[in-house]
């Protein structure tokens, strides 16, 4: 194991902008792109995995105790760029991306801007489209689907009137925002057991993010990185509908819908979540450690 790849925080710089990323585990190597844009990386945190791969978990640009950008420009290619940095700085062979949510909408970029450094994509949670018309009605409907899954409960409906109504002034303001809509993200909040996972959850808030209108539709058939689509059957933001068009676009793709979940699978459907990824990265490990495209 390189120092580069040892156990613990490292932080480097790329293009003058701090960059942290932090590694646990062992096997071949695994980068993790949280979600958010803003969510900290402990969230995502999965041990299970760990055991099997050595996993990568980044600070996203504008993101804890990663840099800033000066002009607020956060674009799908720019937060790329940085997934690009990491993988120079790290010098090894091929690698799988897992990205969740936002995440994984950096992962379709990357794949795309750089279609020789993945030995595998996992898009969980993701969708093609983003700030989108066609995005926006589907998040519509996916939180009047949450009321009618759970008409009786005051957290949903809370969360619903919720959902864009909120100002976002700081990090504080952020983490309250996102635990009062977190019950929308679950298949059924009040049934899932979230002890101590709610503590890992961070916010940051830059005030000059600015996120652009991204759709990559159109191109979803450049990707030729073996893709894993794996989607909650009740995610009200990136669900069945977006993680159908991936699998139907990109060519060499699989999906996985677990059936009782919502956003975060690796929580509600932990064995079939994690059976998922550890099935697809096998399939490709020794194309990962013995070929470059």
């Amino acid at each position: 194991m390189t120092d580069v790849l040892s156990p613990g925080t490292h932080t480097i710089e790329i293009g003058g902008i701090r960059q942290r990323y932090h590694v646990a585990g062992a096997g071949p190597v695994c980068l993790v792109h949280s979600g958010g844009p803003g969510i900290h990386w402990e969230y995502l945190r999965m041990p299970e995995l760990e055991r099997q791969l050595t996993m990568v978990y980044l600070e996203p640009v504008g993101t804890g105790q990663s840099g800033r950008l000066p002009d607020g420009q956060y674009t799908m290619r720019r937060y790329a760029e940085f997934v690009d940095g990491v993988l120079d700085h790290l010098d090894g062979p091929e690698v799988f991306f897992l990205g969740h949510s936002h995440g994984a909408f950096v992962g379709l970029q990357f794949a795309l801007d750089h279609p020789d450094r993945l030995a595998g994509l996992i898009v969980y949670d993701g969708a093609p489209t983003m700030n989108t018309p066609d995005f926006d009605a589907e998040l519509a409907a996916g939180v009047q689907a949450r009321l009618d899954a759970h008409p009786e409960s005051r957290y949903v409906r809370r969360a619903a009137e919720a959902i864009g109504q909120t100002k976002i002034e700081d990090d504080a303001s952020m983490l309250a925002y996102l635990a009062t809509i977190l019950p929308l993200y679950f298949a059924d909040y009040a049934a899932t057991d979230l002890s101590g996972w709610l503590d890992t959850l961070g916010a940051t808030h830059d005030p000059n993010r600015v996120q652009e209108q991204w759709d990559i539709r159109d191109d979803l058939t450049a990707i030729r990185t073996p893709t894993l689509v794996l989607v909650g059957r009740h995610d009200f933001i990136c669900g069945p509908r977006w993680a159908a068009e991936l699998a139907e676009g990109i060519p060499e793709s699989r999906l996985v819908v677990l059936a009782h979940s919502g956003h975060f699978g690796h929580l509600e459907e932990p064995e079939r979540c994690y059976g998922a990824i550890t099935r697809f990265t096998a399939g490709y490990r020794v194309s990962a450690a013995t070929q470059s495209r």
